[in-house]
Protein backbone atom coordinates (compact mmCIF):
# COMPACT_ATOMS: atom_id res chain seq x y z
CA UNK A 1 0.00 0.00 0.00
CA UNK A 2 2.71 2.26 0.14
CA UNK A 3 4.11 2.11 -2.76
CA UNK A 4 0.55 3.05 -4.15
CA UNK A 5 0.73 6.37 -2.08
CA UNK A 6 4.01 6.85 -3.08
CA UNK A 7 2.69 6.86 -6.98
CA UNK A 8 -0.26 8.69 -6.68
CA UNK A 9 -0.35 11.26 -4.04
CA UNK A 10 -0.79 14.71 -4.10
CA UNK A 11 1.63 17.68 -3.80
CA UNK A 12 1.52 17.85 0.48
CA UNK A 13 -0.29 13.94 1.18
CA UNK A 14 2.00 11.56 2.85
CA UNK A 15 2.26 7.98 3.20
CA UNK A 16 -0.21 5.21 3.57
CA UNK A 17 -2.87 7.24 5.06
CA UNK A 18 -3.57 8.72 1.45
CA UNK A 19 -3.32 5.38 -0.04
CA UNK A 20 -5.17 3.45 2.46
CA UNK A 21 -8.10 6.84 1.63
CA UNK A 22 -7.77 6.19 -1.71
CA UNK A 23 -8.64 2.19 -1.23
CA UNK A 24 -11.52 2.97 1.31
CA UNK A 25 -13.04 4.92 -1.64
CA UNK A 26 -12.17 2.59 -4.37
CA UNK A 27 -14.48 0.03 -2.00
CA UNK A 28 -16.99 2.21 -1.51
CA UNK A 29 -17.58 2.80 -5.14
CA UNK A 30 -17.30 -0.95 -5.60
CA UNK A 31 -19.92 -1.34 -2.72
CA UNK A 32 -22.35 1.09 -4.80
CA UNK A 33 -22.37 -1.18 -7.53
CA UNK A 34 -24.48 -3.79 -5.48
CA UNK A 35 -22.79 -6.61 -7.81
CA UNK A 36 -25.05 -5.27 -10.72
CA UNK A 37 -24.18 -6.19 -14.19
CA UNK A 38 -21.88 -3.55 -16.18
CA UNK A 39 -20.37 -2.10 -12.79
CA UNK A 40 -16.81 -2.58 -13.83
CA UNK A 41 -16.97 0.31 -16.25
CA UNK A 42 -18.38 2.52 -14.17
CA UNK A 43 -15.86 1.55 -11.03
CA UNK A 44 -12.99 2.04 -13.25
CA UNK A 45 -13.76 5.55 -14.10
CA UNK A 46 -14.68 6.67 -10.60
CA UNK A 47 -11.12 5.21 -9.54
CA UNK A 48 -9.76 6.87 -12.27
CA UNK A 49 -10.89 10.52 -11.14
CA UNK A 50 -10.24 9.91 -8.00
CA UNK A 51 -6.53 8.99 -8.45
CA UNK A 52 -5.93 10.72 -12.23
CA UNK A 53 -4.76 6.84 -13.72
CA UNK A 54 -5.31 3.60 -12.92
CA UNK A 55 -2.21 1.93 -11.14
CA UNK A 56 -2.05 -2.15 -10.98
CA UNK A 57 -3.03 -2.15 -6.85
CA UNK A 58 -5.83 -0.84 -7.76
CA UNK A 59 -7.00 -3.05 -10.67
CA UNK A 60 -6.29 -5.70 -9.04
CA UNK A 61 -8.48 -4.37 -6.02
CA UNK A 62 -11.21 -3.78 -8.25
CA UNK A 63 -10.84 -7.66 -9.83
CA UNK A 64 -10.72 -9.32 -6.56
CA UNK A 65 -13.60 -7.24 -5.21
CA UNK A 66 -16.20 -7.31 -8.18
CA UNK A 67 -15.36 -11.02 -8.31
CA UNK A 68 -14.19 -10.30 -12.32
CA UNK A 69 -10.75 -11.98 -13.75
CA UNK A 70 -7.59 -9.70 -13.79
CA UNK A 71 -7.77 -10.33 -17.51
CA UNK A 72 -10.92 -8.76 -18.11
CA UNK A 73 -10.13 -5.69 -16.18
CA UNK A 74 -7.12 -5.19 -18.22
CA UNK A 75 -9.01 -5.86 -21.51
CA UNK A 76 -11.59 -3.52 -20.59
CA UNK A 77 -8.90 -1.06 -19.58
CA UNK A 78 -6.44 -1.72 -22.46
CA UNK A 79 -9.75 -1.59 -24.81
CA UNK A 80 -10.96 2.42 -23.99
CA UNK A 81 -8.75 4.99 -24.99
CA UNK A 82 -10.35 6.78 -21.99
CA UNK A 83 -8.43 4.41 -19.77
CA UNK A 84 -4.97 5.19 -18.67
CA UNK A 85 -2.74 3.36 -16.29
CA UNK A 86 0.08 5.90 -16.70
CA UNK A 87 0.39 8.97 -14.65
CA UNK A 88 -0.85 12.05 -16.57
CA UNK A 89 0.03 15.45 -15.47
CA UNK A 90 -2.68 18.38 -14.35
CA UNK A 91 -2.85 19.24 -18.14
CA UNK A 92 -2.40 17.24 -20.94
CA UNK A 93 -1.29 18.85 -23.96
CA UNK A 94 -2.32 16.31 -27.38
CA UNK A 95 -0.07 17.87 -30.43
CA UNK A 96 -1.97 16.23 -33.65
CA UNK A 97 0.27 14.60 -36.30
CA UNK A 98 -1.78 13.75 -39.19
CA UNK A 99 -0.78 14.63 -42.63
CA UNK A 100 -2.27 18.46 -42.28
CA UNK A 101 -0.61 18.78 -38.96
CA UNK A 102 2.80 17.36 -40.23
CA UNK A 103 3.37 19.06 -43.09
CA UNK A 104 2.74 22.53 -41.58
CA UNK A 105 4.71 22.02 -38.45
CA UNK A 106 3.42 19.49 -35.71
CA UNK A 107 7.13 18.08 -35.74
CA UNK A 108 8.37 21.59 -34.98
CA UNK A 109 5.80 21.52 -31.88
CA UNK A 110 7.23 18.71 -30.19
CA UNK A 111 10.81 19.73 -30.97
CA UNK A 112 9.88 22.77 -29.42
CA UNK A 113 7.96 21.06 -25.91
CA UNK A 114 10.95 19.18 -25.96
CA UNK A 115 13.73 22.24 -25.83
CA UNK A 116 11.72 23.99 -23.34
CA UNK A 117 9.85 21.92 -21.48
CA UNK A 118 12.15 18.55 -21.32
CA UNK A 119 8.32 16.93 -22.47
CA UNK A 120 8.52 13.23 -24.73
CA UNK A 121 5.63 12.05 -25.96
CA UNK A 122 3.86 10.19 -23.50
CA UNK A 123 5.91 11.78 -20.89
CA UNK A 124 5.16 14.21 -17.77
CA UNK A 125 6.87 17.14 -16.52
CA UNK A 126 8.49 16.86 -13.45
CA UNK A 127 6.26 19.03 -11.71
CA UNK A 128 2.99 16.91 -13.00
CA UNK A 129 1.86 20.27 -14.38
CA UNK A 130 1.82 18.85 -18.35
CA UNK A 131 1.99 15.50 -19.73
CA UNK A 132 1.90 15.23 -23.65
CA UNK A 133 0.79 12.98 -25.81
CA UNK A 134 0.83 13.05 -29.46
CA UNK A 135 -2.39 11.97 -32.15
CA UNK A 136 -2.78 11.19 -35.66
CA UNK A 137 -5.87 13.65 -36.15
CA UNK A 138 -7.63 16.39 -33.69
CA UNK A 139 -10.09 16.92 -36.83
CA UNK A 140 -9.17 20.53 -37.14
CA UNK A 141 -7.15 20.27 -40.30
CA UNK A 142 -8.03 23.55 -41.82
CA UNK A 143 -6.97 24.89 -38.69
CA UNK A 144 -3.16 22.99 -38.52
CA UNK A 145 -1.20 22.95 -36.99
CA UNK A 146 -3.38 22.47 -33.59
CA UNK A 147 -2.68 21.33 -30.43
CA UNK A 148 -5.23 20.83 -27.30
CA UNK A 149 -4.10 21.60 -23.45
CA UNK A 150 -7.39 19.78 -21.92
CA UNK A 151 -10.14 20.81 -23.84
CA UNK A 152 -8.62 23.89 -25.26
CA UNK A 153 -8.07 23.79 -28.84
CA UNK A 154 -5.26 25.77 -30.12
CA UNK A 155 -5.06 26.71 -33.68
CA UNK A 156 -1.86 27.43 -35.81
CA UNK A 157 0.27 27.06 -33.60
CA UNK A 158 3.66 28.00 -33.90
CA UNK A 159 6.61 26.65 -31.64
CA UNK A 160 7.23 30.45 -30.85
CA UNK A 161 3.74 30.59 -29.48
CA UNK A 162 3.75 27.45 -26.79
CA UNK A 163 5.89 29.37 -23.85
CA UNK A 164 2.99 31.62 -23.66
CA UNK A 165 0.55 29.78 -24.38
CA UNK A 166 1.59 26.92 -21.77
CA UNK A 167 2.14 29.88 -19.13
CA UNK A 168 -1.96 30.31 -19.04
CA UNK A 169 -2.07 26.72 -16.97
CA UNK A 170 -1.49 26.90 -13.56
Amino acid sequence: MEAIAAEVRPEGETGAGYAGRIFRQIQHIIDDTGGQAGGLIRVLQQAQGLIGYLPEPVLKTISRDLKIPLSEVYGIVSFYHFFTMVPKGRHVIQVCLGTSCYVKGGEKLLASLKKDSGLEPEGMTSDRRFSLETVRCLGACALSPVMTVGKDIHKKVKPSDIKELLSQYK
